[in-house]
């Protein structure tokens, strides 16, 4: 597989996702019908908009991106399982997303720093389930779990930088093991509130 494949669920989007930032997000098409997506390789020029929607180039967008607001772009290329666009802003606008965007950086950075240090538990009831961006459910086991995240055992593989929910809690893949994947989650679970379950 290329570096610059993509895919929506289920398969690797290539290593240059990894340690990038992967935002939510919604676009608004010419016809004013909005669709929602995940945007990841987002830099101040543009970005590549994972959705089930499917969008020919040159089509004009608005798109209003968590963290980052409204954006207007234009879409650059189809590809498989999304599109890549091309940011329309000025100069000074411009500037701003590039401080924001190595600002949400740092704090991912920083984030994952904290979260490797916290002590690691085995639960005491190792099912549960992953459920995808799109609604799918898949089983897993969950082979150990801490206060920011856990590793689990599954079939499926989400792209790196995935947000999925592990049973009830909201988390983002951001590691692949031998046979599974690590998930930070969003939220820190509170140290009195620890149980064998997620």
């Amino acid at each position: 597989m290329s570096e610059t494949a993509l895919a929506h669920d289920g398969k690797i989007v290539g290593q240059q996702q990894r340690n990038q930032l992967v935002l939510f997000g919604r676009f608004m098409l010419p016809d004013s019908s909005e669709h929602p997506c995940q945007v990841v390789r987002i830099s101040p020029d543009g970005a590549v908009f994972l959705t089930n929607k499917e969008i020919p180039a040159g089509v004009q967008i608005v798109a209003y991106i968590d963290e980052i607001g409204r954006v207007e772009a234009q879409v650059a290329d189809a590809l498989a399982g999304g599109f890549g666009v091309r940011f329309q802003t000025t100069e000074a606008r411009k500037a701003k997303l590039t401080e924001r965007l190595e600002w949400l950086k740092q704090r991912d950075d920083e984030d994952s720093i904290e979260q490797r240090e916290h002590q690691r538990f085995e639960p005491t009831e190792t099912r549960s389930h992953i459920t995808l961006p799109d609604g799918r459910v898949y089983p897993c086991e969950v082979i150990d779990f801490s206060l920011s995240g856990a590793a689990v055992a599954t079939e499926v593989m989400p792209a790196l930088g995935t947000y999925v929910m592990l049973g009830k809690m909201r988390g983002r893949v951001v590691r692949y093991l031998q046979s599974g994947v690590a998930i930070e989650f969003s939220k820190q679970l509170q140290a009195g509130t620890l149980s064998g379950k997620l």
